[in-house]
């Protein structure tokens, strides 16, 4: 049976929404004190923070959460795992995943000499998604075409995501 590819696409994208909102979540605790010190400014920068990594994981872990809830009240149409069988740390497994995709991306960005905040593309883009597509697989393995679709999708959810917060003043810059 062939598989539509508009929900193979919105599928793959709900299976990595906890990538996605840990990716996204550190941006909107910035002014928290808890935890703001850099992990080291010389290796990765002064944005890269133990508050970021902490609500990263947690912000996977809860967005995972609430999709098992989600499945388990019916909403089922756009799942590729059976989430009622996967332990709410896989979310959170994701999600740290993509902060240290992120934080990996700094390390070689800083490396090349390259300012933080200054663009580095496309690596900007597909860091996270790279280090989550990596941390996923130590529990489940996604199909090549999920992965493809996440490759794709995901530069362009950056940028869109990136506006957002810009337009919200959590941002200084469009993308």
């Amino acid at each position: 049976m062939a598989i539509n590819p508009i929900i193979l696409i919105l599928s793959s994208i709900y299976f990595f929404l906890p990538a996605y909102i840990a990716n996204m979540a550190p941006i909107f605790v910035k002014k928290w004190n808890f935890l703001s010190s850099p992990i080291s400014e010389k290796v990765f920068g002064s944005h890269k923070t133990w508050r970021g990594i902490i609500i990263a994981t947690f912000a996977g872990a809860i967005t995972f959460l609430v999709q098992q809830s989600l499945y388990q009240a019916g909403f089922i149409q756009l799942s590729i795992i059976d989430y009622s069988d996967f332990p709410f740390y896989f979310g959170a497994l994701l999600g740290f995943g993509a902060i240290i995709g992120d934080l990996v991306k700094s390390y070689y960005k800083r490396k090349e000499g390259i300012p933080a905040g200054k663009k580095w593309m496309p690596y900007d883009q597909i860091d996270f998604a790279i280090g989550g597509i990596i941390a996923s697989c130590i529990y489940y393995v996604p199909s090549a075409g999920v992965v493809l679709i996440i490759l794709i999708s995901s530069p362009l959810l950056h940028i869109a995501s990136s506006m957002i917060g810009y337009k919200l003043k959590l941002r200084n810059e469009k993308w």
